[in-house]
């Protein structure tokens, strides 16, 4: 298990342009997509009734979205937010396809800019987010900015066992 200096990044570690292919995949599964339906109170047909499914567009039961993004969000902690201040903004969330129940989503992260606050110890970096399939189709793409702490510096408390 990496140590809490290995986890995420520092402020000076992202590079405006580079990017990050998260890895493992996810595959989702009914009895998720079922879960998370539940804990949320959405109760769309769309996503819980096979037979209303069936007869849409899509042809079956489509993975509620806010499951695709919790899920794309956690893959990038280990690379984008693992040393996060606060995720201050999340924006442009864009479910581009459907995720159906057997889907494998995986996701890469792009830096695009990136600037110091008015505290000498953190800075503020924006990335766009792209969540896509096992057929190499984008499902999700979304934004955000998050503050991070610069080398040297921690939003961990001191002490702190990994």
């Amino acid at each position: 298990m990496p140590s809490r200096e290995e986890f995420g990044r520092a402020y000076e570690d992202f590079e405006i342009g580079a990017v990050y292919k998260h890895w493992p995949g996810r595959t989702i599964t009914e009895f998720d997509d079922t879960l998370f339906t539940l804990l949320t109170m959405n109760q769309h047909p769309l996503h819980i009734d096979a037979n209303y499914a069936a007869r849409t567009q899509f042809g079956q039961r489509v993975v509620v979205g806010p499951l695709v993004f919790a899920i794309v969000v956690g893959m990038t902690v280990a690379d984008v937010s693992g040393k996060a201040i606060a995720n201050l903004e999340f924006e442009e969330v864009k479910h581009t396809a459907p995720t159906f129940h057997g889907d494998t989503v995986y996701g890469e992260t792009t830096v695009l800019e990136k600037w110091e606050t008015s505290k000498p110890d953190r800075g503020v970096v924006r990335v766009e987010t792209r969540g896509y399939n096992q057929r190499g189709e984008t499902v999700l793409t979304f934004r955000r900015k998050v503050l991070v702490p610069k080398r040297g510096h921690s939003a961990t408390p001191e002490g702190l066992q990994a």
